[in-house]
């Protein structure tokens, strides 16, 4: 893939080099776990409905394409496919003979309808990894209805534990991200599993199953326990957000050591050693009579001053915009950017891979595809002519 300018190099193998991968999801959970698969090396071909992804319609402040669509595609060949017409499906079948895997968060009633359903390909594709990710799961009252980040974030408890008078979005797409997480481990299992069975099986990640997982800690409930017990996990007091002469820092000093290396640094070791405050719990509970020392303190630097004070003595961090990792030393030093070039948007920078793997790196991370880039190159790949692609393209069955 994406080797033109070196026709004769092989890129680098990553783990799941020589898996082929179809992924006929929208929007974020699906696709950014086929990316993460795309990281690992698995050759990722991104199958959109005339139209397109919903995400590329998403406001952008780039003109020619969405940022979210940008950054959740990587390294993936684009192509546009109608299913809904009878070629389409059959240019599908074509390219499924060719793949390991397929991704799609279509709606339960909808594979059937399209003549995609895992019930329909267990018999002529027994080795196929099928991966659907959808709102609630398979089964239940809830499973035909649309399901959403924040929609979940919502339902879950998310919201209510994040806000305090009233439930607040914690935004950045939490729940679709730890769920395209489950959809490449999940796959990568499935395929390991393939290996000693030589059997394919079906992968189901919902959004629901993503936003309880995510709150593992929380969702206990011992027997005898009353309904309204407290189910926090924050520790409260010191550890937080704080103010400081410019801009706000974040502390973590949870640990003994820690909160005795937090009070040297700002000048107030007497701290350490008040048995009022040697432990956590102490700490939180007495926050309204630390927290105004702590911040008093604090106005002596700016919040970037004590984070290098601090250094490696106390977790810290300044808050930032997004915008400075671009060039955040520990980032560049880690190599997790990556500078792309797209034929509409042009050169951008983006993230480059999730997982570092010392023995096989994987091939270099590679633009998003334009909508339909790819749709002849593969499907020439896969057996077509160049008259047969024209006729296809005229009749609308590929963009």
């Amino acid at each position: 893939m994406n080797d033109a300018a070196h026709p004769h190099e092989v890129p680098p193998r990553g783990p799941l080099s020589g898996i082929r991968v179809l992924d006929l999801s929208a929007y974020i959970a699906g696709p950014y776990g086929c990316t993460l698969l795309a990281d690992m090396g698995a050759d990722i071909i991104k199958i959109e409905p005339p139209g397109g992804d919903n995400l590329r319609k998403y406001p952008s402040t780039l003109e020619t394409e969405s940022r979210a669509f940008l950054g959740i595609n990587r390294s993936k060949r684009g192509l546009v496919l109608d299913l809904k017409q009878a070629e389409g499906l059959r240019v599908l079948l074509k390219l499924l003979d060719g793949a390991d895997v397929l991704v799609h968060n279509f709606r339960p009633a909808v594979p059937a309808r399209l003549g995609i359903a895992y019930e329909q390909f267990q018999a002529s594709h027994p080795r196929l990894i099928y991966c659907v990710v959808n709102g609630y799961g398979e089964s239940g009252p809830m499973k035909d209805n649309a399901g959403y980040d924040q929609v979940l974030q919502a339902m879950t408890g998310i919201c209510s534990m994040q806000g305090g008078q009233q439930p607040e979005i914690v935004y950045g797409s939490v729940v679709d991200y730890y769920a395209a997480a489950l959809v490449a481990s999940g796959v990568s299992a499935a395929l390991f599993e393939r290996e000693r069975s030589g059997r394919g099986q079906y992968v189901g990640v919902s959004l629901l199953r993503s936003a309880l997982a995510m709150q593992s800690a929380r969702f206990i409930w011992a027997e005898g326990e009353s309904r309204d017990v407290g189910r926090d996990m924050r520790s409260g007091g010191v550890t937080g957000l704080h103010p400081t002469r410019d801009g706000y820092l974040y502390l973590s000093a949870n640990t003994p050591h820690f909160w005795r290396s937090l009070c040297d640094k700002i000048g107030l070791p007497e701290l350490a050693q008040d048995p009022r405050y040697d432990s956590v719990r102490k700490r939180a509970n007495c926050a309204e009579e630390l927290l105004p020392k702590l911040h008093a303190a604090l106005q002596a630097h700016t919040a970037l001053e004590w984070e290098q004070i601090f250094g490696e003595e106390v977790p810290s961090a300044a808050a930032r915009p997004i915008v400075d990792m671009f060039d955040h030393p520990q980032v560049l030093a880690e190599d997790m950017v990556a500078t792309l070039e797209h034929p509409l948007v042009g050169k951008y920078r983006g993230f480059s891979r999730s997982i570092k793997f010392g023995n096989t790196p994987g091939p270099e991370p590679f633009a998003a595809p334009a909508i339909g880039e790819h749709s002849t190159e593969l499907l020439i790949e896969h057996g077509y002519t160049a008259e047969e692609v024209v006729r296809l393209r005229g009749t609308g069955v590929i963009a």
